[in-house]
Parts: structure tokens; sequence; C-alpha cells
């Protein structure tokens, strides 16, 4: 991948005051009043700017750099907010953080995409948001006390309140949650500085790219493997993706009654062995394979059509499971409490990975691939999916890592943490 021009600089140290932490949201309240204000000046400057770029092929250097610190100070207050960096940070936008953005020079920009900037933007506008964090919608009938309500949590938003729990009981924000954290604030970054015209490249959605300069995470148990550099999509299967889908999806539901019936008599068996009976393992890591490449076609995460047996390296991109080990008793005992957190970074996932394949579907119906961020954000998404799936039916005692990335040392990652 190309280098971006809009770089995120993580020199965040994990440390967080317990005090600030309790009372984030009051201590920011002068922050609040400022960004409105900003952002107005940030709307009429963009305006004026957009005239300019039409005009000139670039945007002028005095907007450039007024958006600039715009961009760098809704960076700083987001991850102030979200957990995901301590200091408080400043008004001006052009101080350094913990959470920082290197931005490029004004450059020479293509008018026609400078003057359909906005329909441009609007797909990484949507994956920004399922990234950062939904709402909640309400819808009623006139006359009838019928009421629907749908809402949804971006990763930022789980990543903020579990982060705020965790800091609390710590002092400290778990790696994996801020990792995943400034990932999505740097993507936001990146569709703010291509909407704002400080740059012509588009936002790069691979998380891999996003925290070039982060260190990994220890090589989880659950990680990935396979082939990861064929992106050929066939439009037909894409384009009938969902039918295709439905015979598999029915055998997933008829596996998952039978495994969640057989992860009872496992957590018995774990309970008083210590080690999970080796027939049932073998069953639960099928199923969670099975999983695994049910969600990577679904989401067109590869390419093939997968199968019903949940065998090993049979697709593209799969998934390397334990054998049965020692788990501690008391995680066994309490792991459906203890998988709770790792729950709410899975569903506030999803809303990310839906956003990422219906983006896909598109791409891959006008150019026969898939787009190489996006298809590496969908994997980062059901590789934490089958993490939580192998904690909670007991293969693995390892608790799934929030991060993005993928892990870079042979270690076993700490049972039960959240990082």
């Amino acid at each position: 991948m190309d280098h971006h021009p809009v770089r995120l600089l993580v020199q965040d140290d994990l440390r967080r005051s317990r005090a600030t932490v309790f009372f984030r949201l009051i201590l920011a309240i002068p922050h609040y009043i400022w960004i409105v204000l900003f952002t107005i000046g940030a709307i009429v400057a963009v305006v004026i700017g957009w005239f300019a770029a039409l005009a000139t092929g670039r945007l002028p250097q005095g907007l450039h750099g007024f958006l600039g610190r715009y961009v760098r100070y809704t960076t700083h207050l987001g991850a102030y907010l979200f957990m995901v960096a301590n200091p408080y940070p400043p008004f001006s936008g052009d101080e350094s953080y913990p959470i920082d953005l290197e931005l490029p020079a004004p450059a020479p920009q293509s008018r026609l995409r400078v003057l359909f900037r906005l329909p441009l933007a609007i797909p990484a506008l949507v994956l920004g948001g399922a990234l950062t964090g939904g709402g909640t919608f309400l819808l009623s009938r006139t006359g009838k006390n019928r009421t629907t309500q749908y809402s949804a949590s971006g990763l930022l938003t789980a990543v903020a309140v579990l982060g705020w729990f965790a800091s609390l009981v710590r002092g400290s924000m778990p790696s994996g949650l801020r990792d995943a954290g400034a990932y999505a604030i740097g993507y936001r970054a990146q569709g703010a500085a291509y909407f704002f015209l400080l740059t012509d490249a588009y936002p790069n959605s691979d998380p891999t790219a996003m925290l070039a300069g982060v260190d990994r995470p220890p090589v989880h148990p659950v990680h990935l493997v396979g082939e990861a550099d064929d992106l050929r999509r066939s439009r037909v299967t894409v384009f009938f993706r969902l039918v295709l889908a439905i015979p598999l999806l029915l055998w997933l539901v008829l596996w998952a009654i039978v495994a969640w019936l057989a992860a009872i008599v496992q957590w018995f068996a774990t309970l008083f062995t210590g080690t999970p009976a080796a027939g049932i393992h073998r069953f639960h890591s099928r199923f969670v394979r099975y999983a695994f490449h049910v969600n990577a076609f679904l989401y067109l995460t590869a390419n093939p059509f997968p199968g019903f047996s949940g065998e090993a390296g049979r697709y593209p991109i799969d998934i390397e499971l334990p054998g049965p080990e020692r788990q501690n008793r008391w995680t066994v005992f309490f792991r459906i409490v203890l998988v709770i957190p790792a729950a709410i970074v899975s569903g506030a996932l999803n809303t990310a990975t839906v956003a990422a394949a219906v983006l896909m579907w598109f791409a891959a119906l006008a150019r026969g691939s898939a787009p190489w961020g996006l298809r590496n954000l969908s994997a980062y998404a059901i590789r934490y999916g089958a993490q939580l799936n192998a904690y909670l039916l007991f293969v693995t005692g390892a608790y799934p890592h929030a991060s993005p990335l993928e892990g870079g040392a042979a270690a076993t990652p700490e049972p039960d943490a959240l990082a």
C-alpha cells in the first residue's frame, strides 16, 4: 500500500489518571463550546476553499493551515474523550499530542475530484460513522402503539465505555482497546482531511497501514493464516452473495444449537479437570472455523464458497486454533460473565463489518476485486469474532485481543485481559 499523506502518530504510553478519567466528560465542557465555534469557522472555510480549489487547482495556504488545525484539534479532542489518550488537549490544534496527525503541505489537486468531493466522500463518511459510533432511530406508526427502535454502537464508542471502566480499575488503558480506538480515530481523521480538501488521497481503511508505528500485540492462539494477497472476486457470486449464503447460514444455526448444548457439558468437564474434553474441543474447533468461513464468505472477505465442513486449510483465509490446554478454573467458572466486554467489542465491530461489506459489494461488482483496506478491516472483525467464539466455547483460555494488528511475537497472551 502507498503511504497515505495523512499519517496517524501514536505516542500514548497507556497510563491514565483515574481522577481525570472519572470526570472526563465534565472536564471537556470548555471543548464542547469551542468545537462548535471552531466547526462553524471550518464549514465557512471549506466552502471558500472549495471555490478556490476549483479555480486554482489547490487549497490556498492560509485555508489549508486553518482547516489542518481544525482536523488535528478534532483528532486530539476525540482521543481525549474516547480514552485513547490521557493529557488534556490544547485548543489550538497545532501542538503535539500523544495521538496526533502528520498532515501534508498544500499540493495540486484534480479539479474534477474537488468538484465532486462531497459525493466521493460519502462512502468514507459512512464507514467512519460505523467505526466511531452510530445513533438511535425510533420509528412509529400514527394511531398505533407500535414502535421500533434501532441503535448502532461504533467501535470507538465501545472502546470509550470499556476503557473508562478498565482505566478506573487499572490506572491504564488496555493496549488492544487503545489500538482499536486509535484506528477508528485515524480513519475518521483521514476522512475529514479528504472532505476538507487537505489532501486528494482517499482514506485508507487498512488497520495495519493506519497503525504502522504501533507495537504489535503477542500472537494470539486464534490467529489468521492463509493467502492474504488474492483480492479477486467473481462478479456473479458477489451479486448473489446473500442468496448463496442462505444454506450456509441455515447449517450454521443448526450447528450452533448443538455447539452451545455441548458447551454446557464442556463447561463442567473443564471446570472439574482443568482441561477441555478432547472430543468436544475438536467439535467446537470445527464449528468456530466454519463460522469464520461463513462470515468471510458472507462479508466478501474471501471469494470461494466455503463448504459445510469447517476443515482446516480448506479456505483462502483461515484461522489457526490451539489444541486442548489447561485453563484457569476461575476463568472457566465465570466465562459467561468475563466474555461480556469482548461481546460488546465484537458487536461494535459488526457495525463496521456490515458497512465495509456493502462498500466492497459495489466495488467488487465494478472492479472484479475487493479493495485491500476494506478486506483487511473485515478480516480484523471476523478474526475477533472467531477469538470470541473460541474463548466462549473453551477452545482457548486466551481472551480476545481487540487490537486491529495481528500478533508480531511468538508469545502467549495473558488470559482474560482486555488487551
